[in-house]
């Protein structure tokens, strides 16, 4: 059995694997993994034909992480190996019953689950729920006559403009937020096959997205900067960059809150179609 931290060189291993897993959970992707490793500690495990994430939780727990769809293999050296770890994590919910017979316990927490939205309503803001993001949008849009570019190599010094701007607006240090990751994924942008868009505003740069293809129904946003003097940028951009998606996706994956107050109140304000569940799987 080998156990290495988890670098750039196991996206040949990685990428293509968990692409093929039947998912929608946001983890279950090479860029986050890789863009998050320090954060969470993330080590590749292998052992001959098998294969595992380990990591830390946000909560400080120690995880183990399968690389295929728990329905397919058998769960033996899986449930093995975890032993010596706090739980199994995530597991999606259709999953659960590849531990039907297995004495495990199965619990998830608020603060892991993916906010799920329709691309048809982040594009529209239709609908009464949608009232008030409908109109901090009108409002920006009588102020301001934005710009919207594809993100690209040449416009990575807009981008990290934008990204210090928004950690300076931030009541935290960059040890806190998700800055580093941010900042690693404008110079991996190419070699991870990220997406984004960047906005300007009077020429100035304003706002930024940034995710992935997740599969060929869902697009997962892992970062959304804006300045915070240009209110309603965020509707701006949600709401732009969902309508230049191509068709095929019919769904936006805006991840976790972390538990964090502030993301929890800003994610629930879009009415999510779904709360993605994120089960953890203990031994009783």
């Amino acid at each position: 059995m080998t156990s290495e931290p988890l670098a750039f060189h196991h996206k040949d291993i990685l990428h293509q694997r968990l692409k093929s897993i039947p998912t929608f959970l946001s983890e279950y992707s090479f860029a986050n993994l890789y863009l998050f490793r320090q954060t969470h500690q993330f080590h590749l495990v292998r052992d001959h034909q098998e294969m595992w994430i380990t990591g830390k939780a946000y909560d400080g727990h120690s995880f183990v992480m399968p690389t295929h769809d728990l329905r397919t293999q058998s769960l033996e050296p899986l449930l093995a190996f975890s032993k010596d770890y706090d739980f199994i994590f995530p597991i999606d919910e259709e999953w659960l019953s590849a531990f039907d017979g297995k004495r495990i316990a199965a619990a998830f927490d608020e603060g892991d689950s993916d906010y799920i939205y329709t691309t048809e309503q982040m594009s529209s803001f239709k609908g009464q729920k949608m009232h008030g993001k409908k109109n901090l949008l009108n409002q920006f849009l009588s102020l301001y006559s934005p710009e919207a570019k594809p993100l690209t190599k040449e416009r990575m010094g807009d981008a990290r403009d934008i990204l210090d701007a928004w950690q300076e607006d931030m009541a935290e240090s960059k040890e806190k937020t998700d800055y580093a990751s941010c900042l690693e994924a404008f110079e991996l942008y190419d070699e991870l096959v990220l997406c984004g868009g960047i906005y300007y505003v009077d020429q100035e740069p304003a706002g930024l997205i940034m995710g992935e293809e997740f599969n060929k129904k869902m697009f997962t946003l892992h970062f959304a900067k804006g300045k915070r003097k240009f209110k309603g940028m965020y509707q701006y951009m949600f709401n732009h960059f969902t309508k230049m998606l191509p068709h095929q996706y019919t769904y936006l994956n805006l991840e976790q809150d972390l538990g964090k107050l502030a993301l929890k109140i800003a994610k629930a304000s879009y009415h999510p179609e779904q709360m993605l569940k994120k089960y953890r799987i203990t031994f009783p």
